[in-house]
């Protein structure tokens, strides 16, 4: 049995790309869970993703200081409909893709985007990306709109691949690189320079709101994080929007003796010509950005105003798989470095693993304070190794993105 027949088999809904009469029959939300999650426990109480204090932009007003994460008062319910959510896209053949979107896009496909694809061939997906772009451009460009679209678009390269039985690396081109550099966000970075990381990304814990005081604990973290992680390991800053450009510099100046390699997302996403400033003045760091920004039209925008060395798109919420090619394309022309937000998803370490560049894949470990089983099997799962950049990640072989879930 030949590679593809194999596949085809496992897929159980194979059939010639080719064939006529392939037709989008539904499209739905659904509730997903892992086949084989991992085991639950209750993490160690001082562990970053317990208490995940970071600067965010509220925080110049007191009473939002605290967490940043789900269960903060000022973000939204994750289970609610400004939550995330998965869509369902099943053909008229049997063969389902699933793609998932970012906060509050779920409504915007039940109350729009599902009747446009009704009836069309699911194959057609830049013709589809760009029917539902022109479709909300009166509402949309960038947010909800956008990241029902990046969820839509994720279930139609999902489901192309189940068609061809064959992974979405293979359709973006093939593997360039057998397995990705990992880098590991979150501030239990004992626990992540013990699992064998030598890159990592801190979540900056204050904003300029806590003045002087702030300032230092923030340098003393990344002190601190240094002599753990050792000199020659990479170290990263995520500032999540809430800083301003003279605390920017203040910060980049502090930090200087302890080689960061970037800082993220210093201003608010829209403040392009802020961040051109702060690229032209800062040399002893990269700007980073490009989480919160939105389609290669967004990206143009950075790039004319020289805003940042480094860029960021999240392939849930950028606009999808499609969107991301052509980002990475602008990027490529242009030389600028790809480090996609969530790199370590499925979804995006099939884009990495196909990108000509070498980049960095990010990544969250499960906190600190499981049994040992909680992270051999997610080693397992994501297919991790190590060699001499400390941890790889590898995408999954099986068709489509090889989401391992059962939908509800």
């Amino acid at each position: 049995m030949d590679r593809r027949s194999f596949l085809c088999t496992a897929a159980s809904a194979c059939f010639a790309a080719d064939e006529p009469g392939l037709k989008i029959t539904s499209v739905r939300l659904v509730k997903t869970r892992p086949r084989n999650p991992l085991p639950t426990y209750t993490p160690d109480p001082g562990s970053y993703w317990v208490n995940r204090e970071a600067a965010r932009p509220i925080t110049i007003y007191p009473e939002y200081t605290g967490r940043r994460g789900p269960g903060s008062k000022w973000m939204p319910d994750p289970a609610g409909p400004m939550g995330g959510f998965t869509v369902e896209i099943a053909t008229n053949k049997g063969v389902k893709g699933y793609g998932n979107g970012g906060n509050g896009g779920g409504p915007v496909i039940e109350g729009h985007l599902a009747k446009l694809l009704m009836g069309e061939n699911p194959l057609n997906i830049e013709r589809l990306w760009d029917v539902i772009w022109r479709a909300t451009l009166f509402y949309g460009r960038a947010g909800t709109a956008l990241h029902a679209m990046s969820g839509i678009d994720l279930a139609l390269w999902d489901l192309a691949g189940k068609v061809r039985g064959v992974p979405v690396y293979e359709l973006l081109g093939g593997r360039t690189w057998e397995r990705v550099p990992a880098y590991a966000t979150g501030n239990d970075v004992e626990q992540s320079v013990k699992f064998g990381y030598k890159k990592i990304k801190l979540a900056l814990p204050h904003g300029p709101g806590a003045g002087k005081e702030g300032l230092k604990k923030n340098v003393e973290l990344v002190r601190r994080s240094r002599e753990i992680l050792g000199p020659d390991g990479y170290l990263m800053i995520d500032c999540w929007m809430a800083l301003t450009e003279a605390y920017t510099v203040e910060l980049a100046e502090a930090v200087a003796p302890y080689n960061v390699y970037w800082l993220e997302e210093v201003l608010q996403p829209d403040d392009y010509e802020g961040m051109g400033r702060l690229n032209a003045r800062i040399g002893s760091t990269f700007l980073a950005t490009g989480e919160h920004e939105y389609t290669r039209w967004g990206f143009q925008r950075l790039l004319r105003y020289k805003a940042a060395d480094i860029w960021q798109p999240e392939i849930l919420w950028c606009g999808g798989m499609t969107e991301m090619r052509h980002i990475g394309s602008l990027a490529l022309a242009n030389g600028i470095p790809l480090y996609p937000h969530a790199g370590g998803f499925p979804e995006t370490i099939h884009y990495l693993a196909s990108y000509p560049a070498l980049t960095w894949a990010e990544t969250t470990l499960p906190p600190p304070g499981g049994p040992d089983r909680v992270y051999k099997m997610f080693e397992e799962q994501r297919g991790v190794t190590r060699g001499p950049e400390g941890v790889y990640f590898q995408p999954p072989n099986r068709p489509g993105f090889g989401l391992d879930i059962e939908a509800a």
